[in-house]
This record gives C-alpha cells, structure tokens and sequence, in this order.
C-alpha cells in the first residue's frame, strides 16, 4: 500500500493527496492534456467539498431503508416460503422504496457515437489495470473467425478432428466447412455456396464470384460495401449485415488459402463494438499505488500511445492499439473503418472511499469517496480524446462515456448526473459531453429504473442487467425473510424473467432505441463456446443490442447471433408488448421447503466455499481483480466481486436461518481451501491457505465475507476485501 505519511502528502486546501498520485497527475496527466494545475485542484477540491456530504446521505438512506425492510420481515415471518406481497408492496411504497412513476419521456442524449446507436453488437468488460489484456479488448474489434471456431469446443474433437499441436487439417476443413455456412446464411448467393467458390472480383462496382464455369452474385448486391488490393484481384471483400461488417481475406500464398479453391485464408468477423474498461468489479486498486496504474492506461488508451511489451514463444512481442482499416468502396472511394473497439470505463460507484486522496471536511481526515475522484480524473485524462487531438481516436463525436454501476435509486442517479455536470465545469466541457451508463443491478434500481433513467435523460447512453449482483442484492435485501432457493435454483425463479423483460421495456419506453445500448450480462465459462453460441442468441432474440462477454475469442463467437438476429426489427415489434410484471420482480426467491438432503446442502456449501476462496486468495494475495476459477468440477468460471456476493450471501443467509451451522460452514471452508492450494499449485505466486489458517489474510477475508454478510453494507464485498488487501500489503 501506498504509505504516504500525513506530513509527506502534498496539500491542496483541504485535500492531503497521496505524492504517487499527485506527482502521475502534474507529470504524465496535466501536461499531456493541457490542464492548469492549480485550477484543476481548486475544482477538485470544490467538488469534494459540495458532494461529499451528499454522498454519504445517499448512504445513510441505504442503511435506513435495509433496517427496516428487515424489521418488516422479522414483524411478518414468511410461512412455507410465502410472504403476504399485497401488503408488502404498499409497506415498500410507504417508506419511499418503491416510487411512484411520472409522466412519459425519452432520452434526448447527444453525440452518440454509431457503436452505441447504431451497431448492435458483443461487449467485453476488462480491467483496466492489466494493460495488455486491455489493449487486447480495445483491439478486439476484429477478430478472425477461423481462429476462434479452431481454437474452441464450437468445432467438435470428434472424427479426427482433435486440437493437436501441430496443425490438424481435419479440423481446419470443419472450421473452412463453418464458415462457409456462414457466409451461405448470412450473405447470401443468388446461386450456389460459397464452397463452390473458386474467384473473386469487382466488375463495375458489383461483386461478381466465379463457381467453376459459372458466374454468381449477391443475392443482395447491397451488402457487398468494399474491397481490398485491386478489383480485378482483391485481397479482401468487405461484406456489410444489420451493420456488422465481415472480411473475406484472400491469399494464395497463405498455408490456408493455397489449399482454398478460392485461396481463402480466413474470414475476419466485425467483433467487440464496445469495451468496458473496468475501474470497479474486476479490478483491486485499494490505494494510490493501485489507482494510479488505473488511470495511467486509461490515459494511455485514450492518446493512444498505450504499449505492452511480453514475451510469447521466446520472442519479444510489444502489443499497441491498431490502427484503422481501410477499403475501396464498390464506386472506387475510400472506406476507412475503426480498427478499435469503441471504450467506455466503468467507474466505482457510490460507496467506497479510496487513501489516494484524504479530505478534511471540518471533522479530521477521512478518505476521499473514489467515485467522485474517479468522475474527476477518468475524464481528466480523456481530453484530447474529446477534443479529436489524438492520431487513433476512440469517440468521434467528442463525447466520453462513463459506466456507473451499482446505484440503488433516482436520487443516487441525480447525484451522478450532478457529479458530471460538476466534472465538465472543472474541465471546461460542454454539458452532457460525458455520457452515462446505468447499471441495472440492485433490487431498488429496478423497480424504479423509469425514474432514474428520467434523473440522467440527456446523458444516458446504456443500460444493463447483471444476474450476478442483482441476485446478490436480492438476498441481501430480503436476508430475513427466510432461506433461499439453491444457487442452481435461482434462475428458474419468476424474479428473474421479469427482470431481464423489464430492463428492455424500460429502455423502448425511454427511447433508447437508436439511441443507446440495452445490455444483458456476461457469459462466465470462457471454455464453454459451443454451450455459449447455442445459450447466448438469446440476447439478442430478447432484444439486447449488446451483451456481454468474456473474451476476444467469445466476442467473435458471440457477433454471429447478431447477424442471426436483426436486433433493431425485434426491438421494434417488442414495443407493443406488455410490460414485465413489477409483482413477479418483487417477488422473493424463497425456498418452499427446506428438505435438502445432507448431499445436497454440503455440495452448496462446497460450491460456495470453492468459488469465495478461489477468488479470494488471488484478489488479496496478489492483487487479481478478476479471474478464471475453477469450480468443485474443475470448470473454469469467471469470477469477479458480483460472483463472490452471490456466494457469500447465501451462506449467510443459511446460516441465519439455521440451514447450515458456524461449525458446518468452518469445516467446508478449510477443507475447499485446501482443493484450492492444489488448483493453484503450479502458481509460482501463489500462497497456500491450508499450511497456516490463523496468518493467512486470505483465508481469514475469506470467512469474514461469510460469517459478517450480514452486516455488510447491500451485501457487498469491497470493504471486506480491501481491508485484507491492505493488511497484505503493509505486512510486505
């Protein structure tokens, strides 16, 4: 941790800013972007002062509504799983949780870039503190679709097809065979297949493809929109559908296209269209130490000069943001394409408060709340972005897009409009250059997602459900009621359909369409791609102009389903259905009865344990904010904060209810530490659990998330885990 002591912070009024931090923001930020330094401060340091009290009511207001939304349960016990939800429903209202609904609106966001209007499309989340994993989501924009098909589960081992370490021809004719039928389904030939396909060329602007003696085209010429190299002979050609574009390369010469009839060398998919680089969930930036690393690739991805140097099969490799592409157009013009995924960055939310900065508000020294330095400093470093001075632009609008998750209601989202207007005042932005998106992930955000969506109406540009902490919200609101349903129950219970159909209706009814992305969550086992390209087209079917998903590869995978489904016609005719039911939302995923064998409640609690400890053990002790885990079965899942409060809460919630025992819980949790030490053996970093329960910070983290569940504020795990960061790191 960054141990600055009081006397070596630097003073700027009433902020005592760690020197890591203040020396990144004087030396690489303010210089970079042409800032003056002692006007930027003097802004901070305003801001601070007017929103920090507001943002500690907007807590207390927490607190208040959780105490007695848990009294209410203690006063009306829930009889076989069953509560009286009429009377509920009014208490819920009479204490201000759930609102009443105002008039009609539409958003009115401006300079929206075409990825968030326009291209419905996959959407991967990073940490942004890992540069080269961020580099290679913001590269991500294309991916090639015979790597992903050869690489993954979609193409079957079967048949002499298996992934051997030389080159499997096998394999490689059933991927070619792939993606040919996707070519054949999604674009068309007014005769034949691309199998049959032998030539290309461009003759008059019109793309014409030789089948032996034969001549076709495309069923619908309009979908050929550019090619590459010369029309007589191109290298590649550009195909465009529901505005996703594909690239047919071409090369004789390459070790696939030589053995193509048509010397096809890959066909190159139009992938992640937008990234969430990550300042919350899968990141661990407990100090200035942390944050700086944070901010200092987000400024780098912003001016593009963002570089990773790496070793990969004993060669120095150094990975940068690509550049643009560029096509003649069938009339013989000049097509230029992003070559990069288009990024917004998730900020932290409302709750935490970060060492980086410390304030003094008349009452001592308490740390700064991180949300609001991150709303002053992420945009801070996106400047030249925004004024259109860098060579490899993200927006080219001049906007700036700012994901904020985890608010709980309109007042929150008020406070957050208020804390942009406040950062494009400091930075000398015009209003509503900085975008806003919302994250539809707790249980009171939901029920009253109209009305937050109304607070921000000029900003907003995105929202999304995420299963994964709305379920951990959902058992932390409602953690008297009763015992809930298994984990592997959970998705069969009405709360969740309605809520997924409910974040769509809301972005139609508001207008989003055309105007904004509506997300679904993330696909969490990155091995899994044949399950995901069967699951995931859901999303899109549902009317989600993006989702989320794991990886580059997944992103490629994923960006089929949206030329299978035209998003814009399904969003089109889902406006004249009739709303989610807010009756089933509100309805608490009890369990009925309670008759598990002891089978079946020592595998959730392993399953439990497994997953908190597996991820623990790395976010303490090394500072990895996300990860893949592996499961009891030995799947790697992803794992990051909204996965661990799932899991957590429901064992408290168990434990509360006298499902399972302290001695029970205790017994798993040193036996699945245990499993994990030999998950993570090959780990040179790693640092067992099981060889010293009583000094290992992590483990101790671990049980605290459990056995003090209950008293953590939603539910949530960052306070928890970033006191154990610290404790690490100070004992280093």
């Amino acid at each position: 941790m960054s141990q600055a002591s009081h006397a070596n912070r630097i003073q700027k009024g009433i902020l005592a800013i760690d020197p890591l931090m203040y020396d990144f923001i004087e030396n690489e930020v303010l210089p970079t972007v042409g800032v003056d330094s002692e006007s930027y401060w003097a802004g901070f340091e305003k801001v601070v002062k007017e929103l920090t009290p507001r943002n500690k009511a907007l807590l207390v207001t927490r607190d208040e509504l959780q105490a007695k939304i848990d009294q209410w349960h203690l006063d009306h016990p829930a009889k076989n799983g069953e509560i009286d939800y009429p009377v509920y429903k009014q208490f819920l209202k009479d204490i201000g949780y759930l609102l009443p609904e105002g008039d009609d609106f539409l958003v009115s966001t401006g300079n929206v870039d075409k990825e968030i209007t326009d291209i419905a499309g996959p959407q991967l989340v990073v940490p942004v503190k890992n540069g080269r994993y961020a580099l290679n989501a913001t590269n991500a924009r294309w991916g090639s679709l015979y790597d992903a098909l050869y690489g993954t589960d979609v193409i079957s081992e079967d048949n002499g097809q298996e992934i051997t370490r030389a080159y499997n021809p096998k394999r490689g004719a059933a991927v070619v065979a792939y993606a040919k039928n996707f070519l054949d389904e999604n674009f068309t030939l007014a005769s034949g297949s691309y199998s049959d396909v032998t030539d290309f060329d461009v003759i008059d602007g019109k793309l014409v493809l030789t089948q032996g003696n034969s001549h076709t085209t495309l069923k619908d010429p309009s979908k050929f929109v550019g090619y590459v190299g010369e029309a007589s002979s191109p290298t590649g050609i550009l195909l465009k559908n529901h505005n996703l574009h594909v690239e047919i390369q071409i090369d004789a010469n390459n070790p696939i296209g030589k053995d193509d009839p048509a010397f096809i060398k890959d066909v190159l998919l139009e992938s992640a269209i937008s990234v969430i680089q990550d300042c919350e969930d899968s990141v661990a930036a407990v100090d200035a130490d942390g944050k700086v690393k944070v901010y200092r690739n987000w400024l780098g991805l912003m001016n593009g000069t963002l570089e990773d140097t790496f070793k990969k099969d004993g060669k120095i490799q150094t990975r940068k943001q690509n550049p643009d592409r560029e096509y003649t157009t069938p009339e013989g013009g000049k097509l230029v394409l992003p070559g990069r995924a288009l990024l917004q960055i998730r900020n932290v939310g409302h709750l935490m408060q970060n060492p980086s900065i410390l304030v003094d508000l008349g009452n001592g020294q308490e740390e700064v709340f991180e949300g609001i330095m991150d709303a002053l400093m992420t945009p801070l470093m996106a400047l030249n972005d925004i004024r259109g001075k860098t060579e490899r632009p993200n927006s080219r609008t001049g906007s700036m897009y700012i994901v904020k998750p985890k608010m709980h209601s309109p007042d929150e989202v008020k406070f957050a409009n208020d804390l942009f207007n406040a950062s494009e005042d400091v930075l000398g932005l015009p209003r509503y250059t900085v975008k806003m998106g919302i994250m539809d992930e707790e249980r009171r955000m939901t029920v009253n997602l109209k009305e937050a969506i109304r607070q921000a109406k000029e900003r907003v540009i995105f929202i999304n459900t995420g299963f994964l902490d709305r379920t951990g919200d959902e058992i932390h609101t409602s953690m008297n009621a009763g015992p809930f349903v298994r984990k592997i129950k959970m998705k069969e219970q009405v709360w969740i359909p309605a809520y997924e159909q409910w974040n769509v209706d809301i972005g139609l009814d508001v207008g989003l369409q055309g105007h904004g992305q509506i997300g679904k969550g993330m696909w969490a086992r990155p091995d899994d791609m044949k399950e995901m390209m069967e699951q995931k087209i859901a999303h899109p079917q549902a009317g989600a102009n993006t989702a989320w998903v794991p990886s580059p590869t997944g992103a490629t995978l994923h960006s089929i389903h949206y030329h299978m489904v035209d998003v814009a016609d399904v969003q089109s005719r889902l406006k004249s259905r009739k709303r989610a039911n807010i009756d089933d939302i509100l309805t608490i995923p009890l369990a009925k009865d309670t008759y598990w064998t002891p089978e079946e409640v020592r595998n959730e609690l392993e399953n439990n344990a497994q997953g908190i400890l597996g991820y623990v053990v790395r976010w303490v002790d090394q500072g990895i904010g996300c990860s893949k885990v592996p499961d009891v079965n030995n799947v790697g899942l992803m794992e990051d904060r909204a996965t661990l409060r799932i899991s957590s809460q429901h064992i408290a919630n168990w434990l509360l209810h006298g499902i399972v025992s302290v001695e029970q819980v205790m017994e798993v949790m040193k036996r699945m530490a245990k499993v994990v030490d030999g998950q993570n053996a090959n780990d040179p970093n790693y640092k067992p659990m099981a060889t010293d329960f009583d000094n290992s910070i992590a483990f101790k983290a671990s049980c605290d998330l459990v056995f003090k569940g209950r008293e953590q504020p939603s539910g949530y795990t960052e306070p928890l885990l970033h006191h154990a960061r610290r404790a690490l790191k100070g004992s280093l």
